[in-house]
């Protein structure tokens, strides 16, 4: 038995774009801890139960649910039937875990998403994965735009350096930061911000 008993019931982890064309080369050579630090959080939040939702880019090869600036370049990654479109092997789904696909930027367009974390009764968003600038603070920003909390767990990110960076110091305004290996402290401090945000509801407008 652990020593502390957490409750995560009102949390969820969204896992976003761990797939292959958006992890290349150039990408891993600048992130090599990722890898192990994705493991480590999935590791984290399944031992914890916190629900792990992975979100992931997948599009038609002809064209039709593609965004319409992709549409005009004639490309897009992740298409279906491509290597690109599969998880990476750090980031695969467990069982039961719910794998929403998207194809967008931000994961809120696809309705399945809020509608799941709703019939969840999900108050708290950790979010994680790629790219930072992109994918993961499109997502992040709807979810504090929806009525999340919201965390990017930024050492479970990647993108082009400066742009990871920049990303990370200018939103914090839309978003809380922690990492992988500071989850489970600031586990309190959040759980508070959830109570007091509970109370406030029942107590109504001034």
């Amino acid at each position: 038995m652990s020593e502390t008993r957490r409750d995560w019931s009102r949390f969820a982890l969204l896992v976003i774009d761990l797939q292959q064309d958006f992890w290349p080369e150039r990408l891993a050579h600048c992130f090599p801890e990722l890898p192990g630090r994705i493991r480590r959080l999935l590791e984290l939040c399944r031992g914890e139960g916190i629900e792990v939702v992975h979100l992931r880019a997948a599009f038609q090869p002809e064209g039709s649910d593609w965004m319409v600036r992709y549409r005009l370049q004639g490309r897009i990654p992740c298409v279906r039937g491509t290597p690109g479109v599969d998880p990476l092997p750090f980031a695969m789904d467990a069982a039961g875990e719910a794998v929403i696909v998207k194809q967008t930027f931000d994961g809120f367009h696809n309705p399945q998403l809020l509608e799941h974390l709703h019939r969840r009764g999900t108050q708290f968003l950790l979010v994680a994965g790629l790219l930072t600038s992109t994918c993961v603070l499109f997502t992040a920003a709807s979810a504090a735009q929806l009525g999340f909390l919201t965390a990017v767990v930024d050492d479970c990110c990647a993108d082009e350096p400066s742009a990871h960076a920049q990303t990370l110091e200018r939103y914090q305004f839309v978003f809380d930061r922690t990492a992988v290996d500071d989850i489970l402290e600031r586990y309190a401090a959040w759980r508070a911000d959830l109570e007091r945000l509970s109370v406030l509801a029942s107590e109504g407008p001034a």
